[in-house]
Formats: C-alpha cells, sequence, structure tokens
C-alpha cells in the first residue's frame, strides 16, 4: 500500500466517537477520554503525513451538547493545540442522550429537534471560532425497525415531517445535515428506504446522506429488510465481482445524496440489541475477515458514473466504533488506519 501522497485533498479525520459508543455501561469497557483520543490520534504518522482533523460526538463527557461560549473555546484550545481541525458533528438525538424519536409523539420529536438546534448552534460557533471549516450535523430517525414497522408508511412521512423541521432550522444556523445509513434506524434501514425518506424530506441543498462504509455493506445483505436485499441470503464472498456490482447498485441510488463519508470495514456480521439492533461491526483495515477491499469500494462513493472524483467530501473521516479499548490504545492501530486513509486519497482525491 503505497503512502506517498499525490493528493491534498479530501483532508483526513478520525472520529472521536469511538472513545465512547458501546464504553461505559454495564458490563462494557470504560470510556476513553476526549483527551486520550486526540492524543492517539495527532501522533499518528505515515511517512510525514498526519490526520488533519477530528469529527465529535456532541456528548459528555466527550463535548456537552449544553457547552458554553467559554466550553467551546477551550475545546478549540486542546484541538488546535494539536494542529488538528474539527469536521462533522454527532448530534445526540436519542431518547438515552436526551432526544426523542423523530416519529415519536410530540414532545418526542420536540426532543429530538431541540439537539438538532443545540448541535448546529455549536456548529456555526465553532465556525466562527475558525476551528471548522467544512463537515454536517449527523443525525438519524432515532427509532427501532420493529417501532417504524407497527405502520411503515405513515411512519415514514412523520419522519420526513420531523427531518424537514430539522432542515429549517439547519439552514438558520448555516449548517446542512447528514442521515447515517445504518440499518438498526427504522425508515433507514435499507438502501431503498434510505432513498424514499430523503427523497420525501426533499431538501438535498440541505439534507443529504452519511455513508460508512461498514454500514453500508449491510444495506446490500438486508438484514433488517430481506424485501431489498441485493445479494442472497447464502452469497459466497469470494465472488467479489458480485460483490462490487451490487454495492455499485447501491451507491448509483444513494451517492448523489451523499454529502459526508466514513472510511471503514465490516466482517459482515451484526450484534447489538434494542434500539441498536443489528448494526454494522467495524473490522480493523486488514482484518482476516473483512470483507471489503476498502479502497476499491472507496471509489464507489468517491467518483461518479464516469470514474471521475466527485471532489463532494472535503473531508472523509475513519470510523472504528466497538473496537476494545486494548486495539484503540495501540499506537499501531491508528497508523495502520492512517495508512489505509492515504490509500483512499491517493485513489481517490485530488488537488
Amino acid at each position: 500500500m503505497s503512502t506517498t501522497s499525490p493528493n491534498k485533498y479530501p483532508v483526513l479525520h478520525n472520529a472521536m466517537w469511538p472513545g465512547l459508543v458501546g464504553k461505559g455501561g454495564p458490563g462494557a469497557e470504560s470510556a476513553i477520554d476526549l483527551e486520550t483520543m486526540l492524543d492517539l490520534t495527532a501522533a499518528a504518522e505515515v511517512d510525514g503525513i498526519r490526520f488533519e482533523g477530528v469529527d465529535l460526538f456532541l456528548f459528555a463527557p466527550h463535548v456537552d451538547i449544553d457547552s458554553t461560549d467559554d466550553d467551546l473555546m477551550r475545546l478549540t484550545d486542546r484541538i488546535a493545540s494539536r494542529s488538528l481541525m474539527v469536521g462533522s458533528l454527532v448530534a445526540p438525538v436519542w431518547p438515552p442522550t436526551g432526544g426523542g424519536s423523530a416519529m415519536g409523539s410530540e414532545e418526542e420529536r420536540g426532543k429530538f429537534l431541540t439537539q438538532v438546534r443545540k448541535a448546529c448552534s455549536i456548529g456555526s460557533k465553532l465556525r466562527d471560532i475558525g476551528i471548522r471549516r467544512y463537515g454536517i450535523v449527523r443525525i438519524d430517525s432515532a427509532t427501532s425497525t420493529a417501532e417504524w414497522a407497527t405502520d411503515p408508511a405513515a411512519n415514514t412521512r412523520k419522519i420526513a415531517e420531523t427531518f424537514r423541521e430539522a432542515c429549517r432550522i439547519a439552514e438558520d444556523s448555516g449548517e446542512r445535515l447528514a442521515a447515517e445509513g445504518e440499518i438498526c434506524w427504522g425508515g433507514m434501514h435499507s438502501w431503498k428506504r434510505m432513498a424514499e425518506l430523503l427523497e420525501m424530506v426533499g431538501r438535498p441543498e440541505i439534507l443529504g446522506f452519511q455513508a460508512d462504509m461498514a454500514h453500508t455493506l449491510l444495506f446490500a445483505l438486508g438484514y433488517n429488510a430481506p424485501e431489498d436485499r441485493i445479494l442472497p441470503d447464502d452469497f459466497d464472498w469470494s465472488q467479489q465481482e458480485v460483490l462490487y456490482q451490487a454495492i455499485g447498485c447501491m451507491t448509483r441510488a444513494l451517492r448523489p445524496w451523499t454529502l459526508d463519508f466514513h472510511v471503514a470495514q465490516n466482517d459482515a456480521t451484526v450484534k447489538g440489541s434494542g434500539s441498536h439492533d443489528k448494526t454494522g461491526r467495524h473490522c480493523l483495515p486488514h482484518d482476516s475477515n473483512g470483507k471489503m477491499d476498502i479502497v476499491r469500494v472507496a471509489g464507489a462513493w468517491m467518483r461518479d458514473d464516469a470514474a471521475k472524483p466527485t471532489r463532494v467530501f472535503q473531508h472523509i473521516c475513519w470510523d472504528g466504533c466497538m473496537f476494545p479499548n486494548d486495539v484503540m490504545m495501540r499506537p499501531s492501530t491508528w497508523r495502520e488506519i492512517l495508512a489505509t486513509m492515504i490509500a483512499v486519497r491517493n485513489a481517490h482525491g485530488w488537488n
């Protein structure tokens, strides 16, 4: 894998939320604080190339959604002191984090929109400070597939209504939103349902799609939407060309909506329970069980139908949720990931 860098863009970011997601609960490993995640990111280097920024989860103890202006200045100082920028922000729209279902009661939808409003305000302030020049605010429906399935048509309409109101909030703050395609979220749990929802909202200049390679692979397998699967249930993973044809079918439908992109690997298994029932299993880039040629699949998202770089993303981000702490604390982990990100940029980026 060559790490010589002919391209400057898109810039390379690391996600901070793997230090929190799946951590800190009963029976779980302890959370990794933001300072440590920043240090691990800033220390990674491959042939003189480093990560250029981070994407943030707006949830304590990393970044409190109710941060004051002074809090944000201190956050900026901590990030800038490591020569990093801020890109995309994750709004904590779920009930356990203070939000509510996008298809729920008026009160629940109000909580959802309050979290979007707070996240957009933080995003705008970080732009004004100068630490953030690009990136989106990430949302999802904050409801399970089982709840959505009680009345698919009506529930999708309700999610779309909530998302349209979220668009108005984002527009007022000069922000854009991206809904992450993850199969555990109702109304967004298949590639067809995701496209349908985005079209129903109808605000492509404000609301788009966040593609995470680990999650979108599962769209092709249809774990939570068998009717929309592209690959058969007994798919033979040695048939790589069939796999990439399936991924191409999916990306042609969703690439026009895609505003934000996560590089990731997946072993095609699922995990989770409750609201996170059946979600993607992120792997290290060269995991022996990983199913994708990362650079090749990234090209399906980063190049158009004529194979030209779309130049849509000013940055791309590595997402490695649910890695064990001992893996995350190894400097070699971040060098391996950074080398993969560089290879993606070499293949599909620009100057």
